[in-house]
Parts: C-alpha cells; sequence; structure tokens
C-alpha cells in the first residue's frame, strides 16, 4: 500500500482518499466493544487470530476480520490470507466472549518465521433493530510464528 504525505496531497490541491488497513481507538460502539487480538500459534501451519468481543444488554454484532502475512523490508506489501465475517448476539444479560479464527498460514518468506496480525471492524443492531455504522478497521498486535 502506498503512503502519500498529506503535504503531499494539499499540493496537488485535489481532496483524495487514502486506504489505510487500521485506525486506533475505534473499538468500542453502541455498548459493545470488539478487540482483536495478538493471533496464537497453533504449531504446524494454523494460527488462531482471535477476537474478544463484549457487549451490555441484548445486541448483534457482526464483525468483518481480514488476515494478513506482514511484509517488512523495502516491498512492504502484506500478503493476504483470508477473511471472515462473524454474526454474534447477546441476550439481556452483559456477557464477553472470545471468538476463535483459525486459519492455515503458509510459509512465504521461506526464511524461517512469518509476522501475522488481522484486522476487524464491526457494527451494532441494539434491541430496537437498528444497526449502527460500521467501526473503523482495528489492528491487532503483530505475532511471530515459526515454521
Amino acid at each position: 500500500m502506498a503512503v502519500i504525505p498529506a503535504l503531499t496531497l494539499a499540493l496537488l490541491g485535489g481532496a483524495a482518499t487514502v486506504a489505510a488497513p487500521a485506525q486506533a481507538n475505534d473499538n468500542h460502539r453502541s455498548g459493545c466493544t470488539v478487540d482483536p487480538l495478538k493471533p496464537t500459534d497453533l504449531r504446524g501451519k494454523k494460527v488462531d487470530f482471535r477476537i474478544r468481543v463484549d457487549c451490555n444488554g441484548e445486541k448483534t454484532v457482526q464483525i468483518r476480520q481480514l488476515r494478513y502475512e506482514d511484509e517488512r523490508g523495502p516491498r512492504r506489501s502484506d500478503d493476504f490470507l483470508g477473511s471472515s465475517y462473524f454474526n454474534e448476539h447477546f441476550d439481556r444479560r452483559d456477557d464477553a466472549r472470545t471468538l476463535h479464527s483459525v486459519d492455515r498460514v503458509p510459509n512465504l518468506d521461506r526464511r524461517g518465521s512469518e509476522e501475522v496480525y488481522h484486522i476487524v471492524s464491526f457494527r451494532v443492531k441494539d434491541d430496537r433493530g437498528r444497526w449502527s455504522d460500521w467501526t473503523r478497521w482495528e489492528k491487532s498486535p503483530v505475532a511471530e510464528v515459526r515454521r
């Protein structure tokens, strides 16, 4: 993904949208908190890209997840591993749960370990059937997975 400095955009004299994989501090919406946790190596070629969801009251949460292998160095284009979509319902009482999203991580670097992360975005449906807007993408910590 190319990064264009804001000054360059201003000099061009036009409005532009710069895509970014994640924005911080947008993990709470309409009484629910969703956090992408650091991926866990399950040995072999599998990794658990866990998501922590905590809601107060009767709600339904839709979560979008994208999984990546972090590419360091001059190339700096992360490899897409996969995506998932979750629909979680919470009853009247406050509740929290961890979602498990297991994916195969191929040996892309050929030099040993892989660095992986995931991003999540979500929206909440309240007890009256109204959906919130989707949150910005929230990035997990990067985990090193040994191959």
